[in-house]
């Protein structure tokens, strides 16, 4: 099986997968990112375009991804960015990585960027209905991003809905804290969500939600197979 996770920023891979991209690698899956905003311009404390290449490719490495795809959107523009460029690059990487599973971000995500990538991914994944040589998509699932979905406070879209959780464990949760440790600039003191205190509660009680070990959770939206 090959999976991506398609995200606007580097460390949002991290943040909503990077348990489960660990623990999907060690078994022998390939697992390839997409990120659409690589060069995210206007993020607060951003280091350098050599130092911030050099994070990305450290949390890679710890978590076993297999190829990063990274585009040059504007961050925090996606709106003024026409959605069909948006849904074509997404679309190019499904074919370029022959894609089986992808997740991406909750469309109700507070950040504008989440918002505009969930809407472009969700074009993309019917992409093997309108070309005979694409791989069908097997499912398609959305994240939750710390400091994000969990501030998804506008109710007329429909909130995060765990239903599918995979069991990281310990090692899962020390790689993704690992790898986010890689990104300079990105973690916070506790109590904010991106803490180190607070992504860990948040794999305990996610795995407790189904008895699980420290567990991350997504909401399916499309599973295609034979039963």
């Amino acid at each position: 099986m090959t999976y991506l996770i398609v995200v606007a920023h580097p460390d949002d891979e991290v943040l909503g997968a990077g348990g489960t991209i660990h623990s999907l690698s060690r078994r022998g899956e390939e697992v390839n990112v997409c990120i659409l905003s690589g060069e995210v311009k206007v993020r607060n404390h951003r280091p350098s375009d050599e130092d911030l290449n050099e994070d990305l490719s450290a949390a890679m490495e710890i978590l076993g991804v297999n190829k990063v795809f990274t585009g040059e959107f504007p961050n925090i523009e996606f709106n003024n960015v026409p959605h069909l460029k948006l849904v074509q690059y997404i679309e190019e990487v499904i074919q370029g990585c022959k894609a089986d599973v992808i997740l991406t971000h909750h469309p109700s995500d507070l950040n504008n960027d989440h918002l505009h990538t969930s809407l472009a991914c969700q074009a993309a994944v019917r992409l093997f209905q309108r070309k005979e040589d694409v791989v069908p998509i097997k499912e398609f699932l959305f994240m939750e991003i710390n400091s994000s979905t969990d501030w998804a406070i506008n109710n007329s879209f429909n909130q995060f809905r765990a239903n599918a959780f995979n069991e990281i464990g310990k090692d899962g949760l020390k790689a993704k804290l690992d790898a986010l440790s890689k990104y300079r600039g990105v973690m916070r003191p506790y109590p904010h969500p991106r803490s180190e205190e607070s992504i860990e509660g948040l794999a305990a009680y996610r795995g407790s939600q189904v008895g699980l070990k420290y567990a991350e959770a997504f909401e399916t939206v499309f599973k295609r197979n034979q039963l």
